[in-house]
């Protein structure tokens, strides 16, 4: 589902009743866990968290005047959706969070390149999304994204 929010608070109080308490516990687990420098706010309609652009001032290269976004997620139809753009760079990142859902979570993984999807949010793995967060600072994100773009 589509939101037009003005702000993470915005967002969630648009949100059916049922997916309120999933996503603001998402929402805490991310903040407590995000390194220093990445920024919260709604990025392609989600609550999503960025590299600003006063550490990078290029923003994503498909939209310069966007911030480089890193990790977001959304409410949808039928899941809550986590986006975390280091699980389709880095390849070990991926292969890291296979391993560890299982640990986690006695339901099947759901996942795209860098979609995950939640469809049972009463089983959502909050301790492995917090973990998940920490794997990259704002620096290591930045410098895999310019080397990405160098060999495109």
């Amino acid at each position: 589902m589509q939101y037009k929010a003005t702000s993470p608070e915005d967002y969630i109080s648009q949100l059916p009743e049922d997916r309120v308490v999933p996503i603001k516990k998402l929402r805490a687990t991310i903040l407590e866990h995000l390194p220093q420098g990445f920024e919260e706010g709604i990025q392609y309609g989600m609550i999503g968290y960025y590299v600003p652009h006063s550490l990078y001032p290029d923003g994503y290269h498909c939209k310069p005047e966007e911030p480089l976004p890193f990790m977001s997620f959304a409410s949808q139809k039928n899941s809550i959706n986590l986006y975390h753009s280091g699980i389709y760079a880095i390849p070990e990142l991926y292969d890291w969070f296979v391993a560890e859902y299982p640990k986690h979570s006695k339901y099947k993984l759901d996942m795209g390149k860098s979609c995950i999807r939640f469809k049972k949010v009463e089983a959502i793995p909050y301790e492995l999304i917090g973990e998940l967060t920490t794997k990259l600072s704002v620096s290591e994100w930045i410098a895999l994204y310019e080397n990405a773009i160098k060999r495109n």
